[in-house]
């Protein structure tokens, strides 16, 4: 590629009289639009590949109305997400998806409500095309602040707010039937006191989770259910929690696999054998925890990476490429499956 000096920049002009085409046509073919003959394209391309032409982002953004970048907003303090494999795996789907689209990933963090103003400034201020969020709270005000605006977004998740929108676009793993199909592998084993640990239930992931347990223990007592927060200490003082209301437990469906480890601990530590004495079965099959776990994690696996990837694709899909046209927003519930290990 011929070496760029400040003015002696090729220009559009220059690609467009060097592949025998109008500055217009140039344009459409450089900014991805439509309604250019194949063989003309291809001239165009191969000038730009000659001359090294690149794109000036600011008259290529005023051209497409495309900034060319995502926000993918995280509605959890920074400690949480640099320490469960869940956001990496799904950050790195999301990742490669715009990565192949050519579009750039801006990542917004929430550590307090008081966030929410500079992420609304943010996106107010034309920087991204549309926002990927997941992570999100039954309260959380970001659905209000990207509808006002009207930007294109995707949620990671069912939503869980009822304030009326219509048209959400969202990406989730099917919570409930994961959980159902864990509950029922525990009852097939006999096991017969059978507790859930369940995540923060103002997130629809846990509160499905829990209703896939109910759906299958619709008697069970409420003693046997305890409230964790997704983190392995949460998990832990859950399950010290149950064991010191319910000694009589013989297995626990816990609602991700950051929050077994925590139970797992908190079981050596009080001698009860695992799976001899308690079965235990988590959510996720992020590998990083279950198959280190001890013992190896049996799991209920959701496809964080692919969820993330697809997150991607419909917001894409959503903001109609290269087109003026924007595609109707549409949702995804993705399959999970039991992954056996040693566990239960």
């Amino acid at each position: 590629m011929p070496e760029q000096r400040p003015g002696n920049r090729p220009t559009l002009e220059a690609v467009a009289t060097r592949a025998g085409v109008s500055r217009a046509t140039a344009s459409r073919v450089v900014n991805g639009g439509d309604g250019v003959r194949a063989h003309l394209a291809d001239k165009v391309r191969e000038a730009v590949r000659d001359l090294g032409y690149v794109p000036n982002p600011a008259a290529r953004t005023l051209v497409t109305r495309r900034t060319g970048a995502v926000a993918v907003i995280i509605a959890e303090p920074e400690n949480r997400i640099f320490s469960d494999p869940f956001f990496s795996r799904q950050l790195r789907g999301i990742s490669k998806e715009l990565t192949a689209h050519d579009t750039q990933l801006v990542l917004l963090l929430v550590e307090d409500r008081s966030d929410y103003d500079r992420i609304e400034r943010y996106l107010a201020g034309g920087h991204v095309d549309g926002a990927l969020a997941f992570s999100l709270h039954t309260d959380d005000p970001l659905p209000a602040i990207t509808r006002r605006m009207g930007m294109p977004t995707v949620y990671g998740g069912r939503p869980g707010w009822t304030d009326g929108a219509t048209g959400t676009a969202y990406v989730d793993a099917d919570n409930r039937g994961g959980a159902r199909e864990a509950v029922r592998y525990l009852v097939a084993q006999g096991r017969e006191r059978i507790a859930h640990i369940a995540g923060p239930l103002d997130q629809t992931s846990a509160a499905d989770r829990l209703s896939g347990y109910r759906d299958v223990l619709p008697e069970a007592d409420a003693a046997l259910v305890a409230e964790g927060d997704f983190t392995a200490a949460g998990g832990a003082r859950a399950m010290a929690e149950l064991l010191d209301r319910c000694p009589g437990i013989d297995a626990v469906f816990v609602a991700n696999d950051l929050m077994a480890t925590g139970a797992l601990r908190v079981l050596r530590e009080r001698g009860r054998a695992v799976p001899a004495e308690v079965a235990v079965v988590g959510f996720d099959d992020a590998e990083a925890v279950a198959s280190i776990a001890d013992p190896p994690l049996t799991t209920v696996r959701q496809d964080i990476e692919g969820m993330g990837r697809l997150m991607a694709r419909l917001l894409l899909e959503t903001l109609g490429g290269g087109s003026e046209e924007r595609a109707a927003p549409r949702s995804v519930v993705t399959a999970t499956s039991l992954v056996r290990r040693a566990s239960a």
